[in-house]
């Protein structure tokens, strides 16, 4: 029988996401071995989705996380004041040459055939130092905190950070908030804590505290080691081969009140048909398929993420909230950056099959 998803009502901050924060350059549709110039975007998987809850849809939210007493932490905090996200930091003092660090990465936007390139430098990152007792969680749950959400970037960084999620998920459940996770599975950082093993073995015991899980096919059976269909192979919107997969997921995480992941077809760096899925309450729930022109892809998973969950929060059906979901992350892949520019109104307009038509 499938868990019954239990939202508290109320709460000083409807969201609260533990995650890294960093900083991501982006030369544009320009290689970075030929780059003169880069934006600098303020991101973090976990953090854009409290972001975009707050400057999209209105909510109260938080992000706990590290950040560093230098320009470039000083930089990051301001930026996440200006999303309307309250900061709940761990504080530490840069030595002046070599950290500790807000990390940096390195992402350029593709082009036609060539896709994105994502690579790091996350030598050492403040938010990789995390640990369990970092963070006061009586204090900040005892407040009333209606959602708790974390990712699989932020277990990637270290031992610690595992632990932490954990220990703050243990936190969320005690005191009656929704926990959320985003398997977030990234090769190039696992591959330095020793690869899948590693990540399944940490990302398991994770998913064991989970109410609601996110992620796409390959996350699943990279992070969890799942079988399914072959990781990377085309770029189906085979819905029935993602609900088997879930299916076996709830199996094994009897859990899981919500399971849920975007769908990508991708045909070019700027051509996507769009489409998600969701699991919830054991009924399942389909977002048509739209094309895209996608202006920057990176963000638009936490995008999806984002919408979901203010739908769930605000008690919207089921289909509705992936509707919301799938618009939100949509239009994030029409900007600039990692984070949402866009309002509600336009979200629940496209969510309910509006086009783009000039608005005078």
């Amino acid at each position: 029988m499938t868990p019954e998803l239990r939202i508290p009502p109320t709460g000083a901050l409807d969201f609260v996401s533990l995650g890294a924060l960093v900083i991501r350059l982006d030369p544009g549709d320009v290689p970075f071995q030929k780059a003169t110039e880069c934006r600098i975007h303020v991101s973090g998987a976990e953090y854009n989705v409290a972001a975009n809850l707050a400057s999209c849809f209105g909510l109260q939210t938080a992000v706990a996380s590290a950040c560093v007493d230098y320009p470039i932490g000083q930089l990051v905090a301001e930026r996440v004041r200006a999303m309307g996200v309250r900061g709940m930091y761990r504080w530490s003092p840069h030595d002046g040459a070599r950290g500790p660090n807000i990390a940096t990465v390195y992402s350029d936007r593709g082009f036609g055939i060539r896709p994105p390139v994502v690579f790091y430098n996350r030598a050492e990152e403040a938010a990789a130092l995390l640990g369990p007792g970092d963070f006061d969680w009586d204090e900040i749950f005892g407040q009333g905190v209606r959602w708790f959400h974390s990712g699989g970037l932020f277990a990637a960084l270290s031992e610690s950070t595992g632990a932490l999620i954990i220990e703050g998920m243990r936190a969320a459940k005690a005191a009656g908030a929704v926990v959320s996770f985003d398997l977030n599975f990234r090769e190039k950082l696992w591959a330095t804590r020793g690869g899948q093993p590693e990540a399944q073995s940490v990302i398991g015991r994770i998913v064991e505290n989970v109410d609601v899980l996110l992620g796409n096919e390959e996350d699943v059976q990279q992070a969890l080691g799942i079988s399914g269909p072959e990781p990377g192979a085309g770029g189906s919107l085979e819905v029935g081969g993602f609900l088997g997969l879930m299916e076996r997921v709830r199996e094994r995480y009897p859990n899981l009140a919500v399971m849920a992941t975007t769908l990508r077809d991708v045909r070019s760096a700027n051509r996507h048909i769009w489409s998600a899925v969701a699991i919830i309450g054991g009924e399942t729930v389909v977002a048509p398929s739209r094309e895209l022109d996608v202006y920057d892809r990176v963000g638009g998973g936490d995008g999806f993420a984002a919408g979901f969950v203010y739908g769930l929060l605000t008690g919207e059906p089921p289909e509705q909230a992936l509707r919301l979901g799938w618009a939100h992350g949509a239009l994030v892949t029409g900007y600039p950056g990692d984070t949402t520019m866009a309002t509600l109104a336009q979200v629940r307009a496209v969510a309910g099959g509006g086009a783009a038509r000039i608005q005078r």
